[in-house]
């Protein structure tokens, strides 16, 4: 691969695209006035060094990676409520702007680690000079308490290579429980988060207002 700057250039456009279509997303629902799915989304392409040592742990050859490497362009949806992922995900069914190629539900069936996530691949359209691109990309729904969680251990695993010693191992298993339980308990009483939620943008807005005027 001696030109990665001309093969991820569509991977960059295709982050960017759907970057602002997904967060028009969240924008649509506060323009109504409702509750947001949505929290925030964020994008990136993968950077070339994790692209080669992913190549080499899952066996792939360097000429296939558009067609078996799933998330060189990656997005994540943060949600507020783990109800909030099933609504993204649907709302993502009903778009015809790319088309859906896999969902894994590591929420129903987390992974022994403790992750939980709900991926979808995508194959998405990029129009460039030579004409259309369809390119496989990774969008990935979860709670911003499985996010943290997601964070920090891929941080360690780049340290340990994913050979985690025993005792680091079981305390990242008993803080995804941890995580797991909070969106449990935030559940539980969304209904008060999300009425003083509103209470407070109202309030923001009738100051705001009130600045203006003086």
């Amino acid at each position: 691969m001696n030109h990665w700057d001309q093969f991820l250039a569509p991977y960059k456009q295709a982050v960017d695209e759907l970057k602002i279509k997904l967060k028009g997303m969240r924008t649509q629902f506060e323009q109504e006035h409702i509750h947001s799915p949505i929290e925030f989304v964020t994008g990136r392409v993968k950077p070339i060094v994790s692209i080669l040592d992913k190549a080499t742990q899952k066996e792939i050859p360097l000429d296939q990676l558009e067609t078996q490497m799933q998330d060189i362009a990656g997005l994540r949806m943060m949600c507020q409520f783990v109800d909030d992922i099933k609504k993204v995900v649907e709302l993502l069914r009903m778009r015809n702007d790319f088309k859906i190629i896999e969902e894994r539900d590591y929420i129903s069936n987390n992974k022994p680690s403790g992750y939980r996530s709900y991926h979808v691949v995508i194959e998405y359209p990029v129009q460039t000079i030579h004409g259309e691109k369809k390119l496989l990309c990774e969008i990935q729904i979860r709670t911003l308490a499985m996010n943290f969680w997601a964070t920090i251990e891929h941080s360690l695993n780049y340290k340990y290579r994913g050979q985690f010693p025993e005792d680091i191992k079981m305390r990242l298993q008993r803080a995804a429980e941890a995580a797991f339980l909070l969106d449990e308990e935030m559940s539980e009483i969304r209904e008060e988060i999300q009425e003083a939620q509103v209470y407070f943008t109202k309030n923001k807005e009738q100051h705001k207002n009130a600045r203006k005027k003086n």
